[in-house]
């Protein structure tokens, strides 16, 4: 074993050497050299890899010091994993929030330490911002723009954001791509797979192929921005019944594969409580409308927002008609469910929310989960198996259980692995994207609220009948399901209101308890 390693420590030597010297006859920036950034992350790999070889060996395992020492192995990786996603941008930033994301897939210390790279994305300097609008839309920022602000509202790792107005006086965001990352992705992503294999051959237990698979799929799609326009044109379509939803129009005049130019929202992240408390937000409203919309892009129409990290879900009041308003950002990465996935997905829900285990080993089997249907129930739904079985809907998370799921995470993360690279490809998006939406409503304390799964039992009824009603021809059968549709819905309904007069009642209860012993 250390033997491997020394290989792949002599060959990061050796990138370093020769990029040295080829940085010292050429000047150039550091890092825009392949040679450079392949070295760099070849590295940091072994660095990982001898720390967790050496630190671990003479620990004996399953002991707290053993657990203790991972810990702390775990965190130096994470530091070193995410110092090396911000020096070589880009791609590896991308992937870095990616993996920031994965809460309950991978252990706390990567999850927690990798999150701040929302924070740290790269930013492009002003003259290189023009540099790109001038040779994708082939005029001086001047003759487009009344105004132009230098500084960016956000950058992320592929592109960054300026405020601008258009000579008709209307206030526009422009997101303009990072001008080296197109050309420096599909290298990037061949390193990142060249050392996976590597860490697979040193710690064959590791299988996190799937992730540059994911990663060679979807960034080029990210990286283009018309793909990103029409997304967001066909999300708004989609979702128009939604009147607190609102997506930025676009302004297809000023947008090319890298300029998108829209109609300018502002708001709050979705997570900033602060920020609703003082603009008269209900939090509940805000958790229970966002539930709607990804129930409805999940299991009816199976077309998925998959980024909604805090910076891409804003909240308002909309400035004409006062009410409370989402506003979806960033339709770069969407995932189209397949009709036959997306049933067996939707039938998965039910059988989860209600309990039903005959059902949660069926879906969960056809879903490519195998023996391993259990874990696969846990990771899924983030609750522990005692829940699953009980039926997630009528068991409440607690802080318990949640210590329990990180605490026991990383003992299966060899098994983890496994299940992700047996699980559909379609899958991947959405397991992430559900993490996503779980660290939303865990910051505003509605986690595994009754409305949540109401709105998805409501969804999966819709999608399961419109799968009958395409699959016969009788008017006779036609109508029968439409009226055990309509009468699921209206059980649903009845037991709502129910929900909602029992809180109601509870809490006039207890005012005029503390009313009383005041």
């Amino acid at each position: 074993m250390a033997g491997r390693l020394l290989k792949v420590s002599t060959v990061a030597t050796a990138v370093f050497a020769s990029s040295g010297f080829y940085l010292h006859n050429r000047q150039l920036d550091i890092n825009d050299l392949s040679v450079v950034r392949f070295g760099r992350a070849a590295a940091t790999t072994a660095v990982i890899s001898y720390d967790y070889l050496t630190s671990l060996k003479n620990v004996e395992y399953g002991t707290e010091e053993y657990m203790d020492t991972k810990s702390k192995v775990h965190r130096r990786s994470a530091e070193r994993l995410r110092d090396l996603c911000c020096a070589n941008r880009g791609t590896f930033i991308k992937v870095g929030q990616h993996l920031g994301a994965l809460d309950y897939l991978l252990p706390e210390e990567y999850t927690s330490t990798l999150k701040v790279l929302h924070s740290r994305a790269p930013q492009s300097s002003m003259a290189e911002i023009q540099q790109v609008i001038r040779e994708d839309l082939g005029k001086e920022l001047s003759e487009l723009f009344v105004s132009f602000e230098e500084k960016p509202q956000g950058a992320a790792s592929l592109a960054q954001v300026h405020k601008a107005v258009l000579h008709d006086g209307r206030t526009v965001a422009v997101k303009v791509q990072h001008p080296k990352v197109e050309r420096q992705s599909s290298k990037d992503i061949v390193v990142m797979e060249v050392l996976l294999k590597a860490v697979h051959w040193l710690f064959p237990d590791f299988a996190f192929m799937w992730l540059v698979e994911e990663a060679k799929k979807n960034m080029p799609l990210e990286l283009d921005f018309l793909n990103e326009g029409r997304n967001a044109e066909k999300v708004a379509n989609m979702l128009a019944h939604f009147p607190f939803l609102g997506i930025p129009m676009i302004h297809w005049d000023l947008s090319t594969k890298r300029i998108l130019t829209m109609e300018f929202a502002d708001g709050g992240q979705v997570n900033d409580r602060d920020y609703m408390k003082k603009h008269g937000i209900n939090v509940n409203e805000i958790s229970e409308n966002l539930g709607k919309m990804y129930s409805e892009m999940i299991f009816v129409h199976g077309f998925v927002h998959c980024d909604p990290h805090p910076g891409n879900v804003l909240v308002r009041k909309c400035p004409q008609s006062k009410k409370t308003q989402i506003i979806l950002l960033d339709h770069g990465l969407y995932q189209v469910l397949q009709p036959d996935f997306r049933l067996d997905y939707c039938r998965l829900w039910q059988a989860l929310i209600k309990g039903d285990m005959p059902g949660v080993e069926r879906y969960s089997r056809r879903l490519g989960a195998g023996d391993l249907y259990p874990l696969f129930a846990c990771v899924l739904t983030a609750r522990s198996w005692n829940a699953v079985n009980a039926g997630i809907s009528s068991v409440p998370v607690t802080h318990s259980e949640d210590v329990e799921i990180r605490t026991n995470a990383p003992l299966y993360l060899p098994q983890i692995s496994d299940l992700l690279n047996r699980v559909p490809r379609q899958m991947l998006l959405l397991l992430k994207t559900n993490d996503l939406l779980r660290g939303i409503e865990t910051t505003l304390e509605t986690r595994a609220a009754s409305s949540s799964f109401i709105n998805m039992s409501r969804c999966c009824i819709r999608a399961v009948a419109r799968h009958k009603r395409s699959k016969v021809k009788s008017w006779r059968r036609h109508l029968q399901i439409t009226l055990a549709e309509s009468i699921n819905l209206w059980k649903l309904s009845v037991y709502e209101l129910l929900l909602w007069v029992k809180g109601s009642v509870m809490v006039n209860w207890l005012t005029a308890l503390l009313a009383f012993l005041h």
